[in-house]
């Protein structure tokens, strides 16, 4: 028997939006072939073969049953985000892709983003996904260096890493490749390596994040020993100064891109724009012209699939208050490097801009932010102590302010 949704008491939240942001569909297929030390992320381990039919039965049923939140509105991005989506079959992305366009409004240039890691590539497979639609892929590469790899708990080493980067430009004009550095026992040396190994591979993207320690994850309770403070530091910075002088642009606060190659998919969330969810553990965020919902699915995979045959997948969904808005526009929009106009904050959360006039003075007192009449963007400093920044917007907005 189905639970009832968690479902937070509505405020009355008087938003007003003259029109909605622009909407994507992320889908996350949850099983990976081995639980990395350091992964917070909703993946689970695959044990034997996977349900793909079943899975994808279910992401279909859950993508109809969302329809009427949605009805009529265009969608610019799909991301098959994980777990490690390149386990599928192409068969099976193949159908989910097509049941996507028949059912929404797909642009016809869509970007449409699958993650895969190096130890799961095949040549073949990969032409396949891109003959089902996918055109721009994400490779979790992390490091080039077998030490570090094996430190992270990779299931594939750097020869890996290289050939899966060749066969992905085979196929792919647009792909990404996923970096982290201040990894044990790295060195800004090595972090540079990396860097240049990313750059010498011709990816016209590249995410590189620092490993920080999550909860719940095996590292946090075995620790692995970590360059310190200064260290991580000087890392970042090497990472940072490699990719900037090889042309690409810092333009999020872990994304670098060559022009014309940034994520569309990713500016959507940090731009505060709308993306439906669908798949084990997947969280929406839905506009509607007087208020903002925030969705989030069953975690694993079988409880999923069991809840969207009874119609119930949706275990959360709560209206934004209006006085959370602000705050979580500036910390999906404080991402950005290039910051955002005022008109932007109006136009995604029905607030002006006068709104946040106190804590964005704060901000620009602290060093932390460049305040203008037509943008406001984060500085050098609020981009490092970005948390700082945030806490300025904590309770800000109509219904409480500090």
């Amino acid at each position: 028997m189905a639970t009832a949704v968690i479902q937070a008491p509505a405020p009355a939240s008087g938003t007003r939006l003259a029109v909605l942001p622009p909407l994507a569909v992320y889908v996350h297929l949850p099983w990976c072939v081995r639980k990395c030390p350091y992964c917070d992320f909703n993946s689970h381990e695959a044990r034997g073969a996977l349900p793909e039919d079943e899975y994808v039965d279910a992401l279909i049923a859950d993508l109809e049953s969302a329809l009427p939140a949605v009805w009529g509105r265009r969608v610019h991005t799909v991301f098959l985000g994980g777990g490690t989506p390149s386990l599928f079959a192409a068969r099976s992305i193949d159908r989910l892709l097509a049941a996507i366009r028949a059912r929404l409004a797909l642009d016809p240039d869509a970007e449409v983003t699958l993650e895969a890691n190096p130890g799961t590539v095949e040549a073949g497979r990969f032409r396949d996904f891109r003959a089902a639609g996918v055109n721009r892929l994400s490779l979790g590469v992390q490091s080039f260096d077998d030490g570090c790899l094996a430190s992270l708990g990779r299931i594939h080493g750097a020869r890996e890493a290289h050939r899966a980067v060749e066969i992905a430009a085979q196929s792919f004009a647009n792909f990404n490749i996923d970096l982290m550095y201040a990894l044990p026992g790295q060195d800004e040396a090595g972090a540079r390596r990396d860097a240049q190994a990313a750059i010498a591979s011709g990816a016209p993207h590249v995410s590189a994040y620092h490993l920080t320690i999550e909860p719940n994850t095996l590292f946090a309770t075995r620790p692995p020993p970590l360059p310190d403070e200064d260290a991580a530091a000087a890392i970042h910075d090497a990472v940072e100064a490699t990719l900037a002088a090889a042309g690409f642009r810092h333009y999020e606060t872990s994304a670098h891109a060559r022009a014309g190659h940034e994520c569309r998919h990713n500016l959507n969330y940090w731009r505060f724009g709308d993306y439906l969810g669908i798949g084990a553990g997947a969280h929406a965020k839905i506009s509607f012209p007087d208020r903002v919902v925030r969705e989030a699915r069953a975690r694993t995979p079988a409880e999923y699939m069991r809840r969207v045959a009874a119609g119930a997948q949706v275990v959360e969904r709560r209206e934004v208050a209006r006085g959370e808005l602000a705050f979580e526009f500036m910390m999906n929009a404080f991402r950005l490097t290039e910051g955002f106009a005022p008109a932007l904050f109006t136009e995604r959360t029905g607030l002006a801009i006068a709104a946040v006039a106190a804590p964005l003075a704060r901000a620009e007192a602290k060093g932390l932010a460049v305040v203008g009449p037509t943008l406001v963007r984060p500085t050098e400093r609020g981009r490092r102590y970005l948390n700082d920044l945030l806490e300025l917007f904590l309770d800000s907005g109509p219904e409480g302010s500090r």
